[in-house]
C-alpha cells in the first residue's frame, strides 16, 4: 500500500454511517442503492409492506396486481363452483370447463361491481359469498388506487450524471476531478447542492482501516439547474489526492460517494439521490464536450442529455508538490 494511501491534515469523516472495515466492495451501486443487505428478518414485515409496494419497479408492481386480481378471482371462483350452478342462473353447464370459467369471469364481474346481469346468484350462500366478494373488491380496488397515487406523487430527483469522471485539465495549470450532472425531468429545480466524500484505504500500524474524507469542490451549490453542471475538485494541497497516480488510486481502492439535495417547485420540498465512482470509472487526461448549443435564431439553447459522458483527451499539466519544491530549492 502505497504511503500515498494516508492524506495529511484532512480532516477525517467520523459520520459517514459507513463500516471502516478494510473489505473491497463498493459502498453505493450504479442505482444509487446502498450495497447491504440486511438478514435476521422475519419473512413477513408488515410495517415494511407500503415501503415494499410503494419503492418496486413498475413492471414488477403491475405483474403483483394482475397475479393478485387473478387470485382473488380464482378463489372466489372456486368457491362459486362448488355452491353449485343451480344457485347461479344463467350459468352454462354445458361442461365442467364451461362452468369452472363462467364461475371465474362472474367472480371478476362482481370484484369490479360490474355485473351484467347473466348470472345472478340464487339462495342465501351464493348470495352471501357474492357480497363479501363485493366488499373485497371495493376494498381491494381503494388499497391499489391509493398505492396507484402514492407511487406517482412520491417526490423523486431524477437527475443523471455522466458515466465517468474526468482527472481533466483545470484553470491551464492545475487538475481537476470532475463529473457531470443534468435534471432529465420538465421540473424546476433550485438550490442544487452537492456534497462528494473520498473513500480510501489508509495503511495504519493497525492494517488496512478504510478512512473517509470531504472533498472540496469549486462549487458546491447553484441556484438554478436548467443545464448541465460540470462539478470540480481542484486538485490542490487541500486535497486528499494531492500528488496521486492512477495507480495510487487503485492501490487505495478509492470510491467517490456523492449525494446531491436539491428543491423541487412542484413538489414545494427537497429531494434527494446519490451515486459513486470507483477508481476504475475515473478517465485521466480528458475533458468533457459541451453538450449544449445556443440557438442564436430561436433564442433557446438545445440541451443534448443524451452526451452527458461524451468527452475528448486533453493532456494533464505536472503537478509538483511542495516536497519536490522543498528538495529542488534545497538541490
Amino acid at each position: 500500500m502505497s504511503k500515498k494511501s494516508s492524506p495529511q491534515n484532512q480532516k477525517e469523516i467520523t459520520d459517514s454511517g459507513f463500516s471502516n472495515n478494510a473489505q473491497r466492495n463498493r459502498a453505493v451501486n450504479e442505482k444509487g442503492e446502498f450495497n447491504v443487505k440486511n438478514f435476521g428478518l422475519p419473512f413477513f414485515r408488515s410495517y415494511d409492506i407500503y415501503n415494499v409496494l410503494i419503492t418496486m419497479p413498475w413492471l414488477k408492481f403491475s405483474i403483483m396486481v394482475f397475479i393478485g386480481f387473478l387470485i382473488i378471482n380464482s378463489i372466489f371462483a372456486i368457491v362459486y363452483f362448488f355452491i353449485g350452478a343451480n344457485h347461479f342462473p344463467g350459468m352454462d353447464v354445458a361442461s365442467e370447463s364451461t362452468k369452472c370459467l363462467d364461475a371465474f369471469f362472474f367472480s371478476a364481474q362482481t370484484l369490479t361491481t360490474v355485473g351484467y346481469g347473466r348470472i345472478s346468484p340464487m339462495g342465501f350462500w351464493a348470495s352471501a359469498v357474492a357480497a363479501i366478494e363485493s366488499l373485497v373488491g371495493l376494498l381491494s380496488f381503494a388499497l391499489a388506487t391509493g398505492l396507484l397515487y402514492g407511487r406517482f406523487s412520491r417526490p423523486q430527483a431524477k437527475i443523471i450524471n455522466s458515466a465517468i469522471a474526468l482527472m481533466a485539465p483545470y484553470k491551464i495549470t492545475q487538475r481537476g476531478l470532475m463529473f457531470r450532472i443534468a435534471n432529465i425531468r420538465r421540473n424546476i429545480l433550485n438550490e442544487v447542492e452537492v456534497s462528494v466524500t473520498i473513500s480510501l484505504m489508509n495503511d495504519e500500524p493497525a492494517g488496512l482501516i478504510r478512512r473517509f474524507y470531504p472533498m472540496e469542490l469549486e462549487t458546491k451549490m447553484i441556484r438554478f439547474f436548467p443545464l448541465s453542471w460540470t462539478v470540480v475538485h481542484p486538485i490542490n494541497e487541500k486535497s486528499p489526492i494531492y500528488g496521486w497516480s492512477k495507480e495510487d488510486l487503485e492501490k487505495a481502492d478509492v470510491e467517490i460517494l456523492i449525494f446531491i439535495k436539491a428543491y423541487d417547485e412542484t413538489f414545494s420540498q427537497h429531494v434527494h439521490t446519490r451515486f459513486s465512482y470507483r477508481h476504475d470509472e475515473i478517465i485521466w487526461g480528458a475533458k468533457f464536450i459541451r453538450n449544449f448549443e445556443i440557438n442564436q435564431s430561436a433564442g433557446y439553447t438545445h440541451h443534448y442529455l443524451d452526451r452527458i459522458s461524451d468527452f475528448e483527451h486533453a493532456e494533464l499539466p505536472e503537478i509538483i508538490t511542495n516536497a519536490e519544491t522543498q528538495t529542488a530549492d534545497t538541490l
